[in-house]
């Protein structure tokens, strides 16, 4: 069991189960999320933004982590969700908006839930370095607590979980904790997935039927990335991070050839100016955790492509080494939209 604020169980790094396609199904069904006895009810608790940013998320118009803040990202959200329904694209929660936006959903932004046993074992990595030169040594960039976890699983932070729940509050199997009303997704079977890609969109809370996107464009000064569909309709937008001065996101028209999910990520030193003389290339092991989170979607670019990140907190917020980053849940949701052949426009 681990204090809120505090690190989960130490366990030594391992193979996490979920890179097996031979996951014990009835251990990966059992991540589901029950409500708390008596706990469904937290409307009163919610504020008017938070609802709005859960209800965006579900509309795959993501405010990115779901902090009950009204920030650039929400606001952003909202304009792209209000030119997708036809409404003036202000960026505030005017009352039309109010009534696009939450029909058909339920009220609440929040959920009183019981932490399943199957998610309280991890297995974390409490010692992972935050260094990438140092994480060669791991045979899993897993997440380093169950806050940590909990925090992706519901598309939010250590501290905003924090702030719903106070710092006395302690997670264990069984223990109840307020968390963004963030669905379950049922666990499918992918043929083929031999890196357990279901079992990572299930603890993402990440459903495998998205809408299809056909042109992708990235949009340099806005940090946000936009998906069409075939006619050309505006399907889902996320923030993103998108280069540096020293690494300028490279502007013109894409393609993408491919997906790795749950990747190996192969470290070199010398495609980063700011990396240490001293570092040598090198392999790293699949996890959340790593370099590119849990996915990179390859373009036509040669070394560019978009990816998740093992600090979500930090997107539109700081600079890339020039390739697209979004958080891991955004970027899983992205993988499951896209196919080899998509357009990309990276514009200014």
């Amino acid at each position: 069991m681990a204090l809120l604020a505090a690190c989960g169980s130490p366990e030594a790094p391992g193979q996490d189960p979920s890179a097996s396609s031979a996951v014990d199904r009835a251990v990966v069904d059992a991540l589901a999320f029950a409500d708390a006895p008596g706990g469904g009810e937290t409307e009163a608790a919610d504020s008017l933004v938070l609802r709005a940013q859960v209800a965006l998320d579900r509309l795959a118009f993501s405010p990115g982590v779901i902090d009950g803040e009204e920030g650039r990202s929400y606001r952003l959200a909202l304009a792209a969700f209000q030119e997708a329904r036809g409404l003036p694209a202000s960026g505030n929660l005017d009352e039309a908006t109010r009534q696009a936006l939450f029909s058909g959903q339920g009220s609440a932004a929040t959920r009183r839930v019981v932490i399943p046993a199957a998610f309280a074992r991890g297995p974390f990595v409490p010692d992972l370095p935050h260094e990438t030169s140092q994480q060669a040594r791991f045979d899993r960039l897993g997440y380093r607590s169950m806050t940590e976890a909990l925090a992706e699983r519901f598309h939010t932070t250590p501290d905003a979980l924090l702030a719903l729940n106070g710092p006395g509050t302690r997670l264990g199997a069984g223990r109840i904790v307020r968390v963004p009303a963030v669905d379950n997704v049922p666990l499918v079977k992918i043929e083929g997935d031999d890196r357990g890609w279901a079992d990572t969109l299930q603890r993402l809370g990440v459903a495998n039927r998205q809408p299809q996107a056909e042109r992708i464009v990235v949009d340099r000064s806005e940090g946000t990335l936009r998906a069409y569909d075939k006619g050309g309709k505006l399907v889902a937008q996320f923030p993103v991070t998108t280069g540096s001065a020293r690494d300028p996101l490279p502007l013109g028209t894409w393609k993408i050839k491919g997906e790795a999910r749950n990747p190996d990520y192969q470290y070199n030193p010398d495609l980063f100016w700011d990396a240490d003389p001293d570092d040598k290339a090198r392999r790293l092991a699949p996890g959340p955790n790593g370099p590119v989170g849990v996915v990179w979607i390859d373009l036509s670019k040669e070394h560019y492509g978009i990816h998740g990140t093992p600090e979500p907190q930090n997107i539109g917020r700081t600079e890339s080494h020039g390739c697209v980053r979004l958080t891991n849940w955004d970027a899983a949701r992205l993988a499951q939209m896209v196919h080899t052949g998509t357009e990309v426009v990276f514009q200014a």
